[in-house]
């Protein structure tokens, strides 16, 4: 869309910049890095414009990003602070710079799937995933894996059958899906950088998902919604939705308003399984 608009996108294009923008993820170790990387790639004199909710720790990034600079300046309103550092190279703590810009460096975590701060779960394989790749059946044809984070059930899937020709990775986390590339070397793997919630490319046999319940600290059952009325829409008839879900989500509702049949395949004290029928 950006792109479209005019702008020219040049992912990775080294500064120095005379200001850098941040709005500060939450997970600690991803956010430290890019402000490390915020604050390495602005201009001598530059500025570092960073805005944070109040809820979600601005005091404490404002404070970092001062132990970076030596010095910050911020405005606070409507439940949020907005603060900003003057880039004086003479006052920078280089050391705590570099010891930052590595804490969101990709790493191997469970069984060797490689995973990195920020993305979900990113410190373990989600107990939700590994309750519905127990679970699975050998599938067939064409499927796809809505949410797909660093491919894990992708990889489950296509190991376990030959007869799968082509799986979709779709995942609107652009880091996550580069994770995923790495995770998922089949050739019958494809990646999509996409919002399932926004419909899905192609017609399917198949699909999976542990679909996400939460933005920041907020509860949004409406993505995971979101996600059942894309898998209904796209799949062909008597296709199969395969989704684990924590059992306090509300969704039978909605799978029983976009499917023709709907099963509880398993449950345990956390999760349950449905499996639902176009």
């Amino acid at each position: 869309a950006l792109t479209r608009a005019g702008f020219a996108l040049r992912d990775g294009e080294a500064g120095p910049f005379p200001m850098v923008l941040m709005l500060p993820p939450r997970q600690r170790e991803e956010y430290r890095a890019l402000l490390a990387r915020a604050v390495d790639e602005t201009a001598a004199g530059g500025v570092v414009v960073a805005c944070a909710s109040n809820l979600e720790g601005a005091r404490t990034i404002e404070g970092d990003l001062k132990a970076l600079c030596g010095g910050v300046a911020s405005l606070s309103k409507n439940k949020c602070r907005v603060f900003w550092a003057q880039v004086d190279p003479a006052r920078l703590n280089r050391g705590l710079i570099a010891q930052w810009a590595a804490l969101d460096a990709p790493r191997t975590v469970d069984s060797g799937y490689l995973s990195r701060p920020g993305v979900f779960a990113w410190d373990r394989l989600d107990a939700g995933s590994r309750f519905l790749a127990a679970h699975l059946p050998a599938f067939a044809g064409v499927g796809a894996d809505l949410g797909a984070g660093i491919g894990y059930l992708s990889d489950v899937a296509l190991r376990a059958s030959s007869a799968i020709t082509r799986l979709d990775l779709i995942e609107a986390e652009g880091r996550a899906l580069d994770l995923a590339r790495a995770n998922v070397p089949d050739a019958r793997a494809a990646f999509h950088w996409l919002d399932a919630t926004q419909g899905l490319p192609e017609r399917y046999d198949f699909i999976v998902s542990n679909p996400p319940f939460h933005i920041d600290r907020a509860d949004r059952h409406d993505l995971g919604q979101g996600f059942i009325r894309s898998a209904a829409a796209a799949l062909k008839p008597g296709g199969r939705f395969w989704m684990v879900a924590n059992r306090r989500l509300p969704y039978e509702e909605t799978l029983k308003a976009a499917f023709k049949r709907v099963e509880a395949v398993a449950a345990n004290e956390q999760y349950k399984i449905v499996q639902a029928v176009r």
